[in-house]
């Protein structure tokens, strides 16, 4: 399986993915530091929302095989600075989250707009508390 490491601001869905994938129990707290799990890298939301945490997500990112860019459907914001995966020697996919919480799709067409500038190579649409789209990330990261 690929080690995957996950960004994303805060609230995104990153840890409730987390939990998702390794098959526990869905419960909200809030990531204070970066959590290694076997196969997942779990980073606060911090690291991408402040510029001088950057370095401590481009250390954390040699233990893993791909990046996950997370943005949620939800949120309309810019998350990520254009070519943002070059601050990245891996390759990096984007994750459009809670899907199931976008008005029109208008909104997941934006995230996924926002992710490709970002540099992601594949997009992937899930909603982890729905269960949506987990089966195709996760059979991505079995794939070798």
């Amino acid at each position: 399986m690929k080690k995957i490491m996950f960004v994303g601001p805060v609230g995104v869905g990153k840890t409730t993915l987390t939990q998702r994938l390794k098959g526990l129990e869905l419960s909200y707290f809030k990531t204070q530091a970066i959590e290694f799990y076997d196969a997942i890298i779990d980073t606060p939301g911090e690291f991408l929302q402040h510029r001088k945490y950057y370095n401590a997500l481009n250390v954390t990112a040699t233990e893993a095989d791909v990046i996950g860019l997370l943005v949620a459907a939800s949120n309309q914001m810019q998350t990520f600075p254009q070519g943002f995966s070059s601050l990245f020697n891996k390759e990096v996919i984007g994750i459009v989250t809670k899907i199931d919480m976008a008005d029109k799709e208008e909104q997941i067409e934006k995230a996924r707009r926002q992710l490709k500038a970002a540099g992601a190579k594949e997009i992937f649409e899930i909603s982890a508390t729905e269960n949506e789209g987990i089966d195709r990330l996760q059979a991505y990261l079995e794939a070798d």
